[in-house]
């Protein structure tokens, strides 16, 4: 699907997208719990419908309505393989609970997580007893366990979500479970696990996130939860408005773990006039001006940020460049390709990456099949020279599948 995306002016109120890390996390929650929960405020994108079908495969019976979802845990699998289409956290989060049971159950995807390593999951649950095997460090992984409770050391420099997965399969073994991490980034994906795991009765032990105790032997509890808005998504929306209006953006929590709220921080370096209320942002349009940013620990702001950046006068830095490579893409590359069309000069020099901002010609893209980069693109399109024709537009529907309706909502063409 191409999106053509004007010149515009942007103004109104609009609600957030849920947080479909939130929601993939509560549907896990939900499975291992006894009884019923119900998750208000769903997300219904690409990744949170595999979370659900994996659960049901898994053993839960599910009920979707409009404004919520209804879900009888009971971890019981049905199914010897389950699906993770292109949801990286559900592959990775998902192995571990599938190792509880012990019988053999493989693991799969699709499209670009079938190119995404997975070798670290099995060298993982090999030290906690399961057999666990992958196609020469990729998928499909096949899993038999059950899982047991002991002492594990994993890498935390690619991904922190096989951690989420550990933390929320280990606390139901027999026995207590001390996991090591070595270098673990993205900290705050794992304060969300923590939250979400104590939001359902369950206790972990943070030691400085370089060790994690998790006793054994708990139970998760069925409860009535509210899915959080999703700073992520919402941070293209705040970035249209810095570029090209004001807008306030409803159902975001001012105390929200997300690492994707510090776009607050970096709209404020830019100039940005930027209001933080309890439950809502308000963002509106200022001369921007480049800026410095460590984004290591909020890899998934980078798209929204080079879209904020090439409209900056000046030569913007970003660091953590290094963590773009097992994306949808690899986002470093696709995001240099891409606005380098739009006449936006984007160079990598190792884990950083140097965006010289100003001005913004129009020109046609492609998403490379990465909703980050397709958000992107249509959010700098807004304060462009020109129209921008985005090729494969479609992929937004992996984390937001409502954005180019959103984006009507607050725009007005000024072409």
């Amino acid at each position: 699907m191409q999106r053509l995306v004007r010149p515009s002016d942007i103004k109104g109120t609009i609600k957030a997208p849920t947080s479909k890390s939130m929601m993939q996390r509560s549907v896990a929650a939900a499975l291992l719990s006894d009884g019923y929960t119900i998750l208000r405020n769903p997300a219904f994108c690409d990744d949170s419908m595999a979370a659900l079908d994996i659960a049901r495969g898994l053993g839960a019976v599910i009920e979707i309505n409009k404004d919520e979802v209804l879900i009888k845990g009971g971890f019981a699998p049905k199914e010897d393989h389950v699906n993770c289409h292109e949801s990286g956290l559900c592959m990775r989060m998902f192995t571990p609970i599938a190792s509880l049971h012990n019988s053999l159950i493989t693991i799969n995807g699709s499209g670009s997580l079938l190119k995404r390593p997975v070798g670290m999951i099995e060298a993982a649950l090999m030290q906690l007893g399961v057999e666990c095997k992958t196609n020469n460090g990729l998928m499909p992984v096949t899993v038999k366990g059950p899982l047991r409770g002991g002492i594990a050391r994993i890498g935390g420099s690619i991904t922190s979500q096989l951690l989420t997965g550990l933390l929320m399969a280990l606390p139901l073994v027999k026995n207590k479970s001390h996991l090591v991490v070595d270098d673990l980034r993205s900290k705050p994906y794992i304060d969300m696990t923590l939250q979400v795991l104590s939001d359902f009765g369950i206790e972990v032990e943070n030691m400085h996130y370089e060790a994690f105790s998790i006793p054994g032997n708990q139970k998760y509890h069925a409860r009535d939860h509210c899915v959080e808005g999703d700073w992520s998504g919402a941070s293209f929306l705040l970035v249209a408005a810095a570029l090209s209006g004001q807008v306030t953006v409803i159902m975001l929590q001012k105390k929200s773990v997300q690492s994707d709220k510090a776009i607050v921080e970096v709209l404020r370096k830019t100039g940005a006039v930027v209001v933080v209320k309890e439950d809502c942002i308000e963002v509106k349009k200022n001369m921007l001006k480049a800026f410095e940013f460590d984004a290591t620990e909020c890899p998934d702001l980078f798209p929204p940020l080079v879209a904020l950046a090439a409209h900056c006068i000046g030569i913007t830095t970003l660091k953590g460049a290094e963590r773009l490579k097992h994306k949808e893409s690899d986002r470093a590359v696709a995001l240099r390709e891409e606005f380098g069309k739009l006449g936006v000069d984007i160079r990598i020099d190792g884990d950083e990456m140097i965006i010289r901002g100003g001005q913004v010609k129009g020109g046609k893209v492609n998403s490379h099949n990465d909703h980050r980069i397709a958000m992107a693109a249509a959010v700098t399109a807004v304060a462009a020279q020109s129209e921008v024709i985005i090729d494969g537009a479609q992929c937004v529907a992996k984390s937001y599948p409502e954005f180019f309706n959103d984006m009507d909502k607050i725009t007005v063409p000024s072409l």
